[in-house]
């Protein structure tokens, strides 16, 4: 029995309940029901609980000081402060319970939390023996685990002309790392695919309807002795000529390890990121109000992100202007390769903006690509060196884009959150494991015995499972641009066109335009004198002139094809903060009757109205206009309640804001002090 508070509740105030500590999640059961049910409610997950995966860190309070709690206590804290990967603070206050109690809740806790566990052992594998049997329904996300799922992925980009799919690693005889299928220049054998692994040989992601192609390549280990290296060397260069022989255009290589940050950047910048949401109270809240500007920036998750989405501009500039292939290299093309390839296609396949065409594009890069997310979401607790939010960054990015052009997508920022909490839901094998051998491998429990039963894991991708269907619908975009269809004739007399509207004119690479407005002497006074962030943002804009500058420009020049290529705007506040996601828990920072959220609902409001007096026109065309016409109202009451938290929270009581930031009064020292000081004396001079 423990005694929850809210962030700003009194050591005597909260709410009374029972604790409960599983090995699927830690659940609070408070004996006061809520005043309402949440609008977007969580079949799963309910609003008190938390999944093991999802703790971030443990914290206990021993005389009002904060300290983390470790597998072996010595002594047992008075509060427990459990801070989420969603983001999310619990404080759960344990003074009024028995120490016996405290002793076994906090043991269980902090044991199924912070111990590292054994694959086996994770939840998932509990509920698979027991979950249904998954049946497919025609229409569904493309998973691409058959050769079928491939080649249709090649007919609909026009790339089985140059491309092939092969089924040499479907025993996984090429490499683990590697999906059962996946596609090969035509060119490429399978004795070199079996040669080296599968590394050094390049593999299709995608193809432009210039005819050029999107590929990566897992690149050798750097460290060889000269003969592996001389071999592999000559490896590369027979792969090259093969790939480079016509009808293949020109490569161009794409180091990613060196041309973006890397993922130790990545996982500095998010650590110091996420501190700015993780909220004990409004105290601390309104302490970072004055200066959150300058610690966001210092954070330099902003500018990952968009170094990330200029980097998908430059490979865009390539495949589409240049009329180049682009081979994208990393060292086992899991991570930065999934997050540029997927998002060359999200920016230019308009497919890919459709839900199940999202869907399917990450089963493909990021599933079939073997991106590593048990070691990548660290959800045995055994390696966080390698815990780096990687997809995480990657859905960062699509939400920028989906902020600026939002009736190009199908789904909506709701989409993105709920698929941003999936990672940590252990009853959806989706996010849980390494690559597709090790998922195969979980599913016949490693037994070659056709008569044992395979585990039965879920999809997270069928989404009733978690939502009704009212709450399913927030997750579909009502402002979507659908394509529209086209018969066959206006195809054919509309083709051109349609391609020039796309992108711009085919034309041969010009030579790259000069850097910035400054020569280079004077660029380098300016950054020795304004220092090192004006340098940064001084560099990053040169480095998008020096390569892509006038593609760029010039796609912005022109209206918006919702269904052509999309650049974002990486200026200035082009870059924004995902603040459904990072904000979402934290009163202060809500909005009511505000946000985007709002204008989203006026918007609604506007077509249903539409709709309503369209339908009773509709009704009434053969008959004579009745007087009475009732009009809908424009302003739905239950609309009221919700703030730029919806859909995730009702609207919640603020904190008021103090005239003056709690750090400067707590500088101040006590009122009585204040009160008993004489008066500053300021010499004013002469007016």
């Amino acid at each position: 029995m423990v005694l929850k508070c809210g962030q700003d509740d009194g050591p005597n105030r909260g709410t009374y309940g029972k604790l409960i500590c599983t090995n699927f999640k830690i659940s609070f059961l408070g004996y006061c029901a809520s005043e309402e049910e949440p609008l977007f409610k969580n079949k799963v997950i309910g609003e008190n609980d938390i999944t093991l995966q999802c703790v971030d860190q443990l914290y206990g309070i021993y005389d009002d000081r904060r300290k983390p709690l470790c597998n072996q206590l010595r002594r047992y804290p008075e509060k427990i402060i459990i801070h989420c990967k969603d983001l999310r603070v619990f404080h759960f206050c344990l003074r009024y319970t028995k120490e016996e109690e405290v002793k076994r809740i906090v043991s269980g806790i902090v044991h199924q939390t912070q111990t590292p566990k054994l694959f086996k052992r994770l939840f998932l594998f509990s509920y698979a023996t027991a979950a249904p049997k998954e049946t497919e329904i025609k229409n569904q996300t493309v998973m691409f685990d058959t050769i079928k799922d491939w080649r249709q992925e090649l007919e609909r980009t026009k790339g089985n002309l140059k491309f092939k799919a092969v089924s040499a690693n479907e025993d996984y005889k090429v490499s683990k790392k590697l999906p059962p299928y996946f596609v090969v220049p035509m060119a490429v054998s399978e004795e070199s695919l079996l040669e080296y692994q599968g590394k050094g040989v390049p593999i299709w992601c995608w193809s432009c309807h210039t005819g050029a192609a999107l590929l990566k390549m897992s690149a050798f280990p750097k460290e060889q002795d000269d003969s592996a290296s001389q071999m592999q060397k000559i490896f590369l260069e027979g792969m090259y000529k093969t790939v480079n022989k016509p009808p293949y255009e020109a490569m161009k290589l794409e180091e990613l390890s060196s041309s973006l940050p890397s993922l130790q950047d990545i996982q500095t910048a998010y650590t110091r990121f996420k501190q700015l949401f993780l909220v004990d109270n409004s105290s601390d809240f309104w302490d970072t109000d004055v200066k959150w500007f300058s610690l966001l920036e210092s954070t330099n998750w902003q500018e990952i992100i968009r170094r990330y989405l200029r980097k998908a501009i430059e490979v865009i500039d390539l495949l589409e202007a240049q009329n180049t292939n682009v081979l994208l290299v990393e060292e086992n093309a899991s991570d930065l390769c999934c997050v540029i390839s997927s998002l060359v296609q999200i920016m230019m396949d308009s497919y890919c903006r459709t839900k199940l065409g999202f869907q399917s594009l990450i089963q493909k890069e990021w599933i079939m690509g073997g991106h590593a997310f048990l070691n990548r979401c660290n959800h045995l607790r055994q390696t966080e060196r390698e815990e780096v939010p990687v997809f995480l960054l990657f859905l960062d990015c699509i939400w920028q884009l989906v902020q600026q052009y939002p009736p190009a997508f199908e789904f909506t920022e709701t989409y993105l959150t709920v698929l941003s909490d999936c990672l940590y839901i252990p009853i959806f094998s989706t996010f849980f494991f390494n690559c597709q051998h090790q998922h195969d491998t979980a599913v016949t429990g490693g037994s070659c015995d056709a008569e044992s039963s395979p585990l039965s894991f879920i999809s997270v991708w069928d989404w009733s499972v978690q939502f009704e269907c009212k709450a399913i619908a927030l997750l579909n975009n009502p402002l979507y641009a659908e394509k529209p269809k086209l018969d066959k004739i206006q195809r054919k007399t509309t083709k051109f066109k349609h391609q020039r509207q796309l992108s711009l004119p085919l034309t041969p690479s010009k030579p790259p335009p000069k850097r910035g407005f400054f020569k280079e002497e004077t660029d380098q006074l300016i950054k020795n004198i304004l220092g090192k962030r004006i340098s940064r943002l001084i560099t990053s804009s040169d480095e998008l002139q020096s390569t892509s500058r006038e593609f760029y420009d010039n796609w912005h020049s022109k209206p918006v094809d919702f269904h052509g290529i999309l650049l974002p705007r990486l200026e200035g506040p082009g870059i924004r903060v995902w603040a459904q996601r990072y904000l979402r828990w934290i009163p202060e920072a809500q909005l009511p009757g505000g946000g985007t959220i709002a204008a989203a609902t006026t918007i609604l409001d506007t077509m249903e109205d539409v709709q309503g007096l369209q339908k009773k026109v509709d009704e009434s065309h053969s008959q004579v206009a009745s007087s009475e016409v009732e009009t809908p109202p424009l302003m739905r009451n239950e609309d009221r309640r919700r703030s730029s938290l919806f859909p995730f929270a009702l609207l919640q009581r603020h904190s008021l804001k103090p005239v003056l930031p709690t750090s400067t009064w707590k500088d101040l020292g006590s009122e009585e002090d204040l009160a008993s000081r004489d008066d500053d004396f300021v010499e004013i001079g002469d007016v």
